[in-house]
């Protein structure tokens, strides 16, 4: 079966958009829907028809454009049940655990409280794409707003164990920041000085930044590597629980200034 066509763009400030289209069905989802009028523009330029927007959790700035597209394509909102009083013109509720078929392929949820209490990520198996919303990052993961560390924690780990070639679409493109923060933490870390590299040549160029893997996160994103021991050594936490070493790093991020 054909993959995914795939194209992200950038929405707002820092927003990503992701577009995922089935040239045989003419199925095209959007992972969120941080602003209408740049998604449509994307849309118009591939002459794809929005059928579903896939919501990970109900910020403002990943439901904005709901249903503006809803209204001028028709289609259908996909999001978590625990949020849906606060996802404009939601269709269908979904929860960790459950699963349902889009254009012939398997999409899973995944359970990701913490940035949000009923935040949820997608899983296509099939097409090895992690569609993480705010809760993973490229080198980061997100804040905690709604749920607490502990979750955040477990919400984030899970994806650990997904296959090493699975492409990271998440919501935000914050790689130049992260990847200062984590080399505060991890200095030693050949893989992330050469992301780091990486991220300053697209910032200076004000270029979106490319997709990322689970393998490249797994090798650079300290909250992927809270068993590192230069970590646990910046930290002074060498003898701490792999959990209490991902607390302390959510919470020096969040003091961090780029």
């Amino acid at each position: 079966m054909p993959h995914w066509l795939r194209h992200s763009l950038r929405c707002r400030d820092d927003n990503y958009g992701h577009l995922l289209h089935d040239e045989a069905t003419g199925t095209t989802l959007s992972v969120d829907a941080p602003d209408a009028e740049a998604l449509m523009a994307a849309l118009a330029e591939r002459d794809w028809t929005l059928t579903h927007i896939l919501v990970t959790h109900h910020h403002g700035d990943h439901v904005a454009g709901n249903l503006s597209l809803q209204k001028h394509f028709g289609c259908r909102i996909i999001g978590p049940a625990a949020e849906a009083e606060a996802i404009p013109g939601i269709n269908q509720t979904v929860a960790g655990g459950s699963r349902f078929d889009l254009a012939g392929r398997t999409i899973e949820v995944l359970a990701c409280p913490g940035h949000t209490r009923g935040a949820v990520a997608y899983y296509l198996a099939q097409e090895k794409l992690l569609l993480s919303g705010d809760t993973l990052f490229a080198l980061g993961c997100g804040r905690v707003f709604e749920g607490t560390l502990t979750e955040m924690f477990y919400a984030v780990t899970q994806f650990a164990a997904l296959p090493g070639d699975t492409a990271l679409l998440c919501g935000h493109d914050y790689g130049w920041s992260n990847a200062r923060f984590a080399l505060t933490v991890e200095p030693g870390n050949a893989a992330l000085q050469a992301r780091m590299a990486d991220y300053e040549a697209l910032q200076a160029a004000g270029e979106l930044a490319p997709l990322s893997t689970i393998a490249a996160e797994r090798a650079a994103n300290p909250f992927l590597r809270a068993n590192a021991p230069e970590i646990r050594a910046s930290l002074g936490l060498t003898k701490a629980r792999d959990m209490e070493v991902f607390a302390e790093l959510r919470r020096r991020k969040d003091g961090f200034r780029a």
